[in-house]
């Protein structure tokens, strides 16, 4: 029974530091984007959800991964971790292909989410190329965490427990393909605005 509790204690901890993560994002992403537009605050709640979880979790998981294993680590990122192998054991053991994919994402996608979060702030011109960027950057994370898997038979996927599948697989990878997916739509439509005014101010000077 003790250690039953245990685990239901290290899940619960897991879950309320996601929880946290996701007030603490939406809070500083609000307070920014105050006096903005709604669209536009909801991006940047997003963005300071997505940097954290990019530095925080991942960059932990990166830092675990090159001293030891998640397996073998103590502490409550390690626990977050744990629990989440449990759904995909590549995060729990060294795997270089994961390992150098979560590099990848810690460094590029977690600037760019800032630099973005800067870009929308702050009005620039090249607000749109760099969502592009980051939501790409995203996607393809994505597909390289998934796909090769996929391809010899996820062994080391569980998708016999509901849970696991559903909602640690499905559920929470989902997000990150389902918003970037929306602002790049997002991107287009405000590009194509953009090409629309520009057209329309050249007709009329001639």
């Amino acid at each position: 029974m003790g250690a039953g509790w245990e685990l239901e204690a290290a899940a619960g901890r897991s879950l309320l530091l996601c929880a946290a993560l996701l007030v603490a994002g939406c809070a500083l992403g609000l307070r920014l984007g105050r006096g903005r537009r709604v669209a536009d605050r909801g991006v940047l709640a997003w963005l300071c959800y997505d940097a954290l979880v990019h530095f925080v979790l991942e960059g932990t998981f990166v830092y675990l991964s090159l001293v030891g294993t998640v397996a073998e680590s103590e502490g409550l990122i390690a626990s977050l971790w744990k629990e989440y192998g449990k759904a995909d054991a590549r995060w729990l053991y060294f795997d270089p292909t994961m390992v150098s994919l979560e590099i990848l994402t810690v460094v590029l996608d977690g600037f760019l989410a800032l630099f973005l979060v800067y870009a929308i702030v702050k009005e620039k011109y090249y607000r749109h190329f760099i969502q592009i960027a980051l939501c790409v950057c995203e996607l393809y994370g994505g597909w390289m965490t998934f796909f090769p898997e996929w391809l010899i038979g996820s062994p080391n996927l569980n998708t016999n427990s509901w849970l696991y599948f559903w909602v640690y697989l499905v559920f929470f990878n989902g997000v990150w393909v389902l918003i970037p997916g929306l602002l790049l739509w997002q991107s287009w439509v405000e590009l194509k605005k953009m090409h629309q005014k520009g057209t329309n101010l050249g007709k009329k000077r001639r």
